[in-house]
């Protein structure tokens, strides 16, 4: 486009002339346009070009003439407000034609129009051919990040002061302004931020196992201390929390195919009687802990204790092809049992026993087994009330003198127990002999110490 201006004595006449592309004749698709304005009058010109111009060029070269940023090249012109452009940049107060608007754009990208969650979604979602692939070939699931984790609003590596944000809006009464921090002291905090996040990064490549469980290379076995505290502040601080298994399962699904997920068996208790177990599953492991160790404290269960170390009388408990023989015994005998049975007494508070696992020793029908004998054991009071008799006690250091420890409440009966009454727990095949009189083949034999 090209504005060729003409003279004359009362008015100025300037020839527009462009190419379009609808013409496609002789004279190679010109067209063009005569501009006239009163002589003198450079407001009355600058609004006759504007008005030529927005007939003759596209509405985004109109934008961008106005911005300043197109030129409208004048040929043979003298004076300075010859071209469109020069005249728009001097703030020429054009009185335009009212069909003429003039709207100013400022330049944007789409990180200032979409949210944070719809920019998210796009990095994170899947694309509709990758749905489609193969289970075998699909890619690791994304993940949104929080970006604002570890930053400080305020603080920078040049050490300005912001007041509100680095720095106190008062002081003394005075108000702040925006400061800058002395080299010496910035390069300390500098410093001292590094070395925080040193220890920070050594914190998170550290292994969660503290200490040694059932074996050197297994988490069965360890603590993990208390639970978290509840919604409405209830903290558990007296309780521990001890993991039985820690295993690997996965199911397979029709779109994501084999999903794998951990599962976690927590016993927690407070070594006075209080405790419960609980299942927990997460596709991380730490998740699944956390979940089975606050799900435990809220399935407790009380278990009597004789005298704050043992149990009350003998057990025999089954679940499904596990079996469990608990046998009482006396102060300083110790726990000779099950390592995991070994790791639940101590939760409970059960320092002297002794117990025989047969049949399955899966740890879930294990700690089940238990529970269930434990919760169902009398206590010598409840075991009077039921008899209608005295329950005593016969101990070592008393002789042949029995001792009572419960009498029933009610009226006692004169008829005593009969003798001949089978017991509940079925005896083991040494014991049968032992009490027949039959000793060992090796109880005679003489051992040779080298």
């Amino acid at each position: 486009m090209a504005v060729c201006p003409g003279r004359c004595k009362t008015e100025r006449v300037a020839l527009v002339t462009w190419k379009s592309r609808e013409g496609k004749g002789k004279g190679g698709g010109k067209k063009a346009l005569t501009v006239r304005w009163p002589r003198g009058n450079k407001k009355k010109m600058a609004a006759a070009l504007a008005s030529a111009a927005q007939r003759v060029c596209s509405p985004w070269i109109w934008r961008t003439a106005w911005r300043g940023c197109a030129f409208i090249p004048s040929h043979g012109a003298h004076c300075q407000y010859m071209t469109l452009a020069n005249a728009l940049q001097k703030h020429c107060y054009v009185s335009a034609p009212p069909s003429v608007t003039v709207q100013q754009y400022r330049q944007s990208s789409f990180f200032g129009k979409l949210t944070a969650d719809e920019i998210w979604k796009a990095v994170v979602a899947q694309s509709s051919s990758s749905k489609n692939r193969a289970r075998g070939k699909r890619t690791k699931k994304k993940i949104k990040l929080n970006l604002n984790r570890g930053q400080m609003i305020g603080e920078g590596r040049s050490g300005i002061l912001w007041p509100g944000l680095s720095a106190p809006i008062l002081n003394q009464r005075s108000t702040l302004g925006i400061q800058r921090r002395e080299k010496e002291e910035q390069g300390k905090l500098m410093s001292e931020r590094l070395i925080k996040r040193e220890e920070w990064e050594k914190k998170m490549r550290r292994k969660v196992k503290k200490e040694r469980g059932f074996t050197g290379a297994s988490w069965n076995g360890i603590s993990l201390g208390h639970p978290d505290p509840s919604p409405d502040g209830e903290t558990y601080e007296d309780f521990d929390s001890t993991l039985i298994e820690l295993k690997t399962v996965s199911t397979m699904t029709a779109k994501e195919g084999r999903r794998r997920s951990f599962s976690a068996l927590v016993v927690v208790g407070n070594k006075k009687g209080a405790a419960g177990f609980a299942l927990g599953k997460a596709n991380v492991k730490q998740n699944a802990l956390r979940k089975a160790k606050n799900k435990a404290i809220h399935n407790l269960h009380y278990i009597e204790r004789y005298n704050n170390h043992t149990i009350y009388h003998d057990i025999s408990s089954t679940f499904h092809q596990t079996t469990i023989r608990m046998k009482k015994q006396s102060k300083g005998y110790g726990l000779h049992c099950h390592r995991a049975i070994i790791a639940m007494c101590k939760l409970i508070g059960i320092e002297d026993m002794y117990a025989k696992l047969y049949g399955s020793n899966n740890p879930l029908n294990l700690t089940k087994a238990f529970f269930k004998g434990l919760a169902n054991q009398k206590t010598h009071q409840k075991l009077a009330d039921e008899k209608s008799l005295y329950v005593v006690e016969f101990r070592d250091e008393c002789g042949p003198l029995p001792i009572v420890v419960a009498k029933p409440q009610g009226p006692v009966r004169e008829d005593p127990e009969p003798e001949d009454e089978v017991s509940d727990i079925i005896p083991e095949w040494r014991e049968v002999k032992a009490a027949q009189g039959a000793k060992s083949r090796w109880a005679n034999l003489k051992r040779t110490i080298w």
